[in-house]
């Protein structure tokens, strides 16, 4: 499934969700000392995101410690997904050592609210001039994909991130993120 294209300059919806590993609730005020904020919708058992994972973590760790705050979603039903739930995102946190917060979205209601689709799905924001978050970049981490034999080097999402860190305009020529679908509660599929 690809990504939906959305309005860039959007602002950041609000969320308030916990963290399994931790038990701690995050909500997007908890980011706003940060000069950009990277929210990407994950899960656990996604071909698309394991092929990802470990250059998502290598990605995640390189600008964190250059001011990108970054936040992980999982959205998927465990209704009918239950190796995405709460659980199993705290065991695969602490195997890849995540440094940002993976969150569970267990109503569902954040992933609609950004508009998410699929996974992985990275949404890109930087501050605005009233000093809130807003959309810059809606895009795909690179062109590899699980058997396309493309290498991976989240060649696009850095680009984004760089010109966000260094106060550069973000190319409004975005490619969509390619991956599982969202896995909706059976009773509120879109």
């Amino acid at each position: 499934m690809e990504s939906k294209p959305l309005t860039l300059s959007s602002k950041a919806p609000n969320f308030e969700l916990p963290e399994p590993l931790t038990g701690k609730v995050w909500k997007l005020d908890d980011f706003q000392g940060q000069p950009a904020l990277m929210v990407t919708f994950i899960c656990n058992h996604c071909p698309f995101v394991i092929h990802l994972k470990k250059d998502i973590v290598k990605l995640t760790n390189d600008y964190i410690a250059k001011g990108l705050a970054v936040v992980a979603i999982s959205s998927n039903s465990t209704a009918t997904h239950p190796q995405d739930g709460p659980e199993f995102m705290a065991e695969e946190a602490k195997k890849f050592g995540y440094q940002f917060p993976y969150l569970y979205d267990e109503t569902q209601e954040v992933a609609r609210a950004f508009g998410a689709v699929c996974t992985p799905e990275f949404f890109l924001f930087k501050k605005g001039g009233d000093q809130q978050f807003e959309l810059v970049y809606h895009g795909r981490f690179d062109e590899s994909r699980p058997s396309n034999g493309k290498p991976i080097t989240g060649s696009d999402l850095r680009q984004a991130i760089d010109c966000v860190l260094s106060g550069q305009p973000v190319s409004a020529e975005q490619k969509p993120s390619i991956g599982c679908s969202i896995k909706w509660h059976p009773s509120r599929n879109i």
